[in-house]
């Protein structure tokens, strides 16, 4: 039955994404653009809670700039050594964790994303940017991007998660959610019952976007979710044996009702590890050998009210990844079925 339910989501998809402009490969012969609008109907009004959606770790950081300055994210020691210029390109080493553009993603059937921000020392305008250590693209150009995937694809609903701002006042503030308004428009969410959030309900409102502000900031926009509705409890660890067990002890300690949740399946560098491995950088360092031991781990889980939910991970395209977690949507009985 399982297989049968694959094999009939597979042909709705379809095979081939739009043509991928970087020249990255993609995680799957199969696309995974409208997974949510290909889901089984008896799936159309269970709490996005409850479903598994992938997600990727520092989302933006496919591109950093090694010609800007270090990002105010960073210790004072760092911005020191950063003034040689092969310090910076050994950063981006470390700074970028994935491979794949936002459209790309989104292709790849990421739904989740992770957004850390700053203004720009010596700025004089209000522009925000994505930032790991150094500074990414703009805020706007990102938004852009996303809005014009949802444009083309009107049931697939996403998370943008900003956790982390830096530099930013009150003014800054304002210009990211003035940004946030221009990009979405009517397909922003606007918060209220996590267990009222099911595709049909948003599909009815034509509302998309769920944006999560992790800053007292939100509660002067009706569209700001606040953080602890998300919560993304955090291994920081370099060990894949203390990575499974945390995410393990975390989900059973998820709160069944009231909030998302998000599982960081990802490994942490230490000072220590960077200097062990600083020209490999992160994905050859600690990723590409420890993603199919995560991987391993993600197809053993079955989402739910006490189940998984959001999982992200580090390089989504090293592995299936989005699709294996897309794929644990199966497990999900139609209950009308179970009754027969």
């Amino acid at each position: 039955m399982l297989a049968f339910r694959k094999a009939r989501r597979k042909l709705r998809m379809g095979t081939i994404c739009s043509p991928n402009p970087s020249g990255t490969k993609a995680a799957s012969e199969v696309c995974n653009a409208d997974w949510m609008a290909s889901l089984p109907p008896h799936l159309h009004n269970v709490p996005l809670s409850n479903l598994a959606i992938p997600g990727s770790h520092d989302s933006f950081s496919y591109w950093v700039d090694e010609k800007s300055p270090v990002g105010p994210d960073q210790t004072q020691a760092v911005k020191r050594l950063a003034r040689i210029s092969l310090v910076k390109k050994l950063m981006k080493k470390w700074s970028v964790t994935q491979n794949l553009t936002f459209r790309e993603q989104l292709e790849a059937g990421i739904r989740y994303f992770d957004l850390r921000v700053s203004s720009k020392p010596g700025d004089t305008d209000q522009e925000i940017y994505f930032i790991h250590g150094l500074f990414g693209i703009k805020v706007w150009d990102g938004l852009m991007e996303i809005d014009a995937f949802l444009s083309q694809h009107p049931q697939e609903i996403i998370f943008l998660d900003f956790n982390h701002f830096y530099a930013m006042d009150e003014a800054h503030h304002k210009c990211l959610v003035l940004r946030i308004q221009e990009a979405f428009g009517n397909k922003l969410c606007p918060a209220c019952s996590v267990e009222s959030m099911t595709l049909q309900s948003l599909w009815e409102k034509k509302y998309q976007v769920l944006i999560f502000y992790h800053c007292p900031f939100y509660k002067q926009y009706p569209f700001l979710w606040p953080g602890k509705k998300i919560p993304a409890p955090w291994a920081n660890t370099t060990s894949v044996n203390k990575l499974i067990p945390f995410l393990e002890t975390t989900l059973s300690e998820r709160a069944p009702r009231g909030a998302f949740h998000v599982s960081q399946a990802i490994l942490t560098p230490r000072v220590k590890t960077i200097a062990r491995g600083l020209v490999g950088g992160l994905k050859n360092t600690l990723v590409h050998r420890n993603l199919p031991a995560i991987l391993d781990w993600v197809k053993t889980q079955k989402p739910g009210a006490m189940g998984v939910n959001i999982i992200t991970s580090d390089f989504v395209d090293l592995v299936d990844f989005a699709t294996t977690v897309i794929e644990l949507n199966d497990l999900l009985e139609d209950r009308a079925l179970t009754k027969c």
